[in-house]
């Protein structure tokens, strides 16, 4: 670990940034300095004020991969700056599969632009990789999520909870979706053991997953319209845009108002503030619903 080389990175990285490229108010000519505070970086990073004091003064610990990602988030680092910041840390670079559950810093910066419009950064795999405070506030804070319950295919086939964010009329559709997003990202992805994993335990834990996979159907969502169920303001009709990088491992899902109402149950959700919406400490699995989410058998 450099120490003093990660203090002055760090430092440095913090003063170069604007708050308005993190969605902070400048604070006009209250604020002394251009870039951020400290207190902002933790609170971006999930970390401690003391923590980054002692970072940027080369006197302590040495971080944790996590804490290194959530710093290299929170700086808005590029690819380049955030494999050198894993190195000052003491830390190889993220290999491959990685560096792809790291959300591209261009896609962070949307999510910072799009202010009050919902907003997440997402794997091709169905990991939330990123979300602005707007998306917390519709459907939760999804980083809490580990292990094989970080994609929402895994959850959606194996806790009933996952899918009260959806009305009854839809789930068999968005089930279909999922397995068809899947479907396509195993094809891309060959020999991939992190695919493999995936959809094996899906096969294991979940009879109405097989049955949807045994359909073969393959898309790659890119537009689509569906109702999000917030439990305090009701349902709410969403246009869904995503935005794929080139190399389609990444997505930015942008949802906006369909409508009027929409648009006023969405000004509600974030007057409401954080609502713990789908608590982490729900834990239910081996759950089928033949009704909502095996494949419909007529024709």
């Amino acid at each position: 670990m450099q120490r003093d080389q990660l203090a002055d990175f760090l430092r440095r990285r913090r003063e170069a940034i604007r708050p308005s490229e993190v969605g902070i108010a400048d604070g006009g000519p209250r604020r002394r300095i251009p870039g951020l505070r400290r207190e902002e970086v933790a609170r971006l990073a999930g970390m401690s004020v003391d923590y980054v004091v002692r970072l940027e003064q080369g006197r302590s610990s040495q971080p944790s991969t996590q804490l290194v990602a959530a710093l290299a988030r929170a700086l808005r680092l590029s690819d380049d700056e955030r494999d050198h910041l894993f190195y000052l840390a003491g830390h190889q670079p993220p290999p491959t599969e990685g560096a792809a559950r790291l959300a591209r810093a261009g896609l962070v910066r949307m999510l910072d632009l799009l202010g009050d419009t919902p907003a997440m950064v997402i794997s091709d795999l169905g990991e939330v990789l990123a979300q602005n405070q707007m998306s917390m506030l519709l459907i939760g804070d999804h980083s809490v999520f580990t292990g094989d319950r970080r994609f929402m295919i895994y959850r959606w086939f194996t806790e009933p909870a996952s899918r009260v964010i959806h009305p009854p009329e839809e789930t068999a559709r968005h089930a279909r979706q999922l397995v068809a997003d899947l479907r396509a990202a195993a094809g891309r992805r060959p020999g991939d053991p992190v695919v493999e994993h995936l959809i094996a335990r899906l096969h294991r834990d979940s009879r109405s997953f097989q049955e949807w996979w045994e359909g073969h159907e393959v898309g790659v969502r890119r537009a689509d319209r569906k109702t999000m169920v917030h439990p305090h303001v009701g349902p709410i009709l969403l246009d869904c845009e995503t935005l794929v990088t080139p190399d389609l491992r990444q997505q930015l899902l942008v949802l906006t108002p369909a409508d009027a109402e929409a648009r006023q149950r969405l000004e509600l959700v974030r007057v409401l503030g954080t609502q713990d919406f789908l608590p982490a400490s729900i834990e239910l699995g081996g759950y089928d619903d033949p009704r909502s989410l095996s494949p419909r058998r007529d024709g």
